[in-house]
């Protein structure tokens, strides 16, 4: 499990008028902190730390350790939103993650092997990817960084489901909660190769036809 730590601080004022101030004049992103069992609390934090922060894939399904006003609090990343046209986050949304909270999170899937199996190297397959994400429920000491799913053994048109793949200890699909099986991973034919199979085989017999 990777170690984020960003500090911020308590903030006061509220409000678009506020918000625009700190990101413009002060280089602040507001944010809110949630969950468990204190209120909702307001917080700003450094744009340049967050930004660089957000670089990682890790840092979306890692606990991150936020120290505000000097105290530590353990939190997920539950919420951004970002300027339309700028690389600027305007806002963040952070859940609280006590050791006795049940977090749900959209965990990354990392595939193995996808050039190698035998359905893209012998078959002549093309892999498709389902699904990039896993929405999963567990602890915060079980939290995954990522899911992997190893494709050695894939052949062509062999679908691999969430059911199909070993979750990590402590760590539940909440789709499969809900009888949803999902499909994560495919290989097929690319588009066009079964026609350019029959054309390159209607011109082999005609050859064929033609030099006798």
């Amino acid at each position: 499990m990777s170690d984020y730590r960003l500090s911020a601080q308590s903030r006061e004022e509220a409000g678009k008028g506020s918000s625009r101030r700190l990101r413009r004049l002060e280089g602040l992103v507001p944010a809110i902190v949630y969950g468990g069992k204190n209120a909702p609390k307001s917080i700003q934090l450094a744009h340049k730390d967050l930004k660089r922060a957000l670089e990682e894939e890790a840092f979306y399904s890692s606990i991150i350790t936020l120290e505000i006003d000097g105290k530590d609090e353990p939190v997920i990343l539950k919420a951004l939103q970002r300027h339309p046209a700028k690389p600027v986050v305007l806002h963040a949304d952070f859940q609280r993650a006590s050791a006795n909270t049940v977090l749900k999170v959209h965990v990354p899937v990392h595939f193995l092997n996808e050039t190698t199996c035998k359905g893209v190297k012998l078959q002549g397959g093309v892999i498709h990817h389902d699904a990039v994400e896993i929405e999963v429920s567990c602890s915060p000491k079980n939290l995954p960084e990522f899911i992997e799913v190893d494709l050695a053994d894939m052949e062509l048109d062999q679908v691999i489901h969430l059911s199909d793949i070993k979750a990590p200890k402590g760590v539940t699909f909440i789709a499969l909660t809900h009888d949803s099986d999902l499909p994560v991973v495919s290989i097929h034919k690319a588009k066009g190769a079964s026609a350019d199979s029959e054309s390159a085989a209607g011109a082999a017999e005609g050859e064929s036809e033609g030099g006798e």
